[in-house]
């Protein structure tokens, strides 16, 4: 069984390879090599196990750039994405001399008439098969997607961008093949009165591009359905990706060096060791959209059940002693491991929090993202707010932490005055560096009070919730829009023509407390979010809340990439730097 929850994204993205790839090309008793490129490489490890392969008649699955040994009595698969490189690959497998038996061409997107004209003259005799399938993106969880794009945002905002329509026309394939794996024809639309319009560039794009899609293909449904496509520019909500945000996903990303979903910790021999945070650790699922303080209250209790499950006494639990039971218990194994990865990812965590003196500035945050302090009271002097994160001693906090404090205070003003900024890049000592914050004005942001006519959008005012806490009171606009979606109150343009029904009576409010599940989703509508130029884990937890909230609509939320505070900073700080000299850098750091 594909990993993620049944009828999620994977889960769909699984069923359609399996039926589009698999089940093509399927005998019984026949065996075949399946060949990957590094993307289809990366989007089937994120939907499927080597298991689910092997019960579909895979033998051998291999990475169409290595040298590989010649299987002249088996046929082979090529699921792979149509790019020149990966066609180069192919056709050297079947010049001079045939490796396989023969070949199953899958393209995952378009191929262009130059590369198929090639395959076809270089190849034709050798295949059996040669489809495209529409799926060029990565379903990162079951209801958030990407592009495999992080250098999109360098394209798209960079005043020094040579690609930015290609990386768009890209994009806009991308969101295609999505909207057709979720059998999805959505009315499209985007936010309107933006400084910047590449939103609305993007969106126009994809209309055009779905228009066509169905065209060809006549099987499809053409006309709307009863789904949308929300696009928005990453300056959109500037707070959300800059704010130190403290649900257990978030926090963890933000803080320790996770790469590729890894997380690494010591164990007490002295081993390190390696989790993957994903759908298929069943305690991560439960625990990553908690806040960090309902984690911490969970982990003794977790390690409770370990001790009651061999009757050990609670004083003689240890990470350690989770070893040694383990190799005692193959049954248990695997939840013990789980067990053990999260006591020490909240531990872990919790450290960072308490070394970097994160609470105090969390609480800094807050109230300039909000505008109001812990006792409901408007901020009315934000540079008084912001002043302790800037007072001695310097290595208080990080160059980052301090960047993010002022940003914040900025974004809260929309915008400051030149003497004003020059003080702060000089207290937070980045004049050299001080495109960390005018780079900002690339997405749209104002950074000087007078540079744009761009106003914050009005918040709604949110019931008080009990479970809600002090350094956790800012939630994300793109949440305010999905609930906006849902109940019909989004004043956003349509690109073309819009859903025939947009749920109707099914509508319910997504500030009710419904409590959600699987059945209530199946068949529901769909409202997909793309913000272009990165999506940040706080973001991707709103879909998740409003989905469980909501009886009528399941919501996936996706971009060009998944980014983190300290990532979107750099990111930014580069946009200004010309390509030649980004180049001569990264040579000189190869050579040095």
């Amino acid at each position: 069984m594909a990993t993620g929850p049944e009828h999620g994204l994977k889960w769909i993205v699984w069923q359609r390879i399996k039926n589009s790839i698999l089940e093509d090309c399927k005998k019984p008793g026949i065996w075949k090599v399946l060949i990957l490129d590094q993307f289809t490489t990366q989007l089937l490890s994120s939907c499927c196990k080597m298991s689910d392969l092997m019960s579909e008649g895979i033998t051998i699955v291999e990475d169409l750039f290595k040298i590989r040994e010649p299987v002249p009595e088996m046929k082979a698969i090529y699921f792979i994405t149509p790019t020149a490189e990966s066609v180069e690959a192919f056709i050297k497998d079947w010049k001079p001399k045939a490796k396989y038996k023969a070949a199953y061409i899958y393209f995952t997107d378009c191929c262009p008439d130059e590369l198929f004209s090639k395959i076809k003259m270089d190849c034709a005799r050798h295949i059996r098969v040669c489809k495209e399938i529409n799926i060029s993106f990565l379903p990162q969880e079951s209801q958030v997607f990407t592009c495999d794009n992080p250098g999109a945002f360098r394209s798209i905002y960079s005043p020094h961008s040579e690609d930015r329509l290609k990386t768009l026309e890209t994009l806009a394939n991308q969101i295609v093949t999505l909207c057709a794996t979720l059998n999805e024809n959505p009315g499209i639309r985007y936010k309107k009165d933006s400084s910047v319009q590449y939103a609305k560039q993007l969106a126009e794009m994809v209309d055009r591009k779905l228009e066509e899609h169905y065209k060809v293909d006549g099987s499809a449904k053409k006309d709307k359905t009863q789904s949308q496509l929300l696009i928005v520019d990453r300056g959109f909500d500037p707070v959300s990706p800059v704010l130190h945000e403290l649900t257990y996903q978030a926090m963890a990303y933000d803080l320790l060096p996770i790469e590729k979903d890894t997380y690494k910790y010591k164990h007490k021999d002295g081993t390190v060791k390696e989790a993957l945070l994903n759908e298929s650790d069943e305690l991560w699922g439960r625990l990553r959209h908690m806040h960090i303080a309902q984690v911490t209250e969970k982990i003794p209790k977790l390690v409770k059940e370990i001790s009651a499950s061999k009757k050990t006494p609670d004083s003689k639990i240890s990470i350690g002693s989770l070893a040694n039971l383990m190799k005692k218990m193959p049954s248990v194994r695997k939840q013990l491991a789980q067990k053990t990865v999260h006591v020490n990812l909240a531990e872990d965590c919790m450290s960072h929090w308490e070394n970097g003196k994160i609470e105090k500035l969390c609480q800094v945050e807050q109230d300039l993202a909000v505008g109001m302090d812990l006792e409901g009271q408007k901020v009315k002097d934000p540079m008084r707010t912001l002043l302790p994160v800037l007072l001695p001693p310097k290595d208080r906090y990080t160059k980052h932490n301090k960047i993010r404090a002022v940003l914040l205070y900025i974004f809260s003003l929309n915008g400051t005055t030149e003497e004003n900024l020059n003080k702060l890049i000089e207290h937070v000592e980045i004049t050299n560096e001080r495109d960390y914050i005018l780079n900002w004005k690339e997405l749209g942001v104002p950074i000087i009070a007078s540079m744009s006519l761009f106003r914050r959008t009005a918040r709604r005012e949110r019931e008080e919730q009990e479970d809600r806490y002090s350094t956790s009171r800012w939630t994300p606009v793109i949440k305010d829009v999905m609930e906006d979606a849902v109940v019909n109150k989004l004043d956003w343009p349509h690109v073309s023509g819009a859903p025939t029904v947009w749920n109707g009576s099914r509508a319910v409010s997504a500030r009710q407390k419904h409590k959600g599940s699987a059945d209530d989703h199946h068949g529901s509508s769909k409202l997909i979010i793309f913000i272009l130029g990165g999506v940040s884990y706080s973001e991707m937890r709103c879909a998740y809340e409003v989905t469980q909230a909501t009886k009528s609509c399941e919501v996936f939320i996706g971009s060009s990439h998944i980014l983190t505070p300290d990532g979107l900073l750099n990111d930014i700080q580069r946009l200004t730097t010309a390509v030649s000299i980004e180049k001569f850098t990264i040579e000189n750091e190869r050579t040095s």
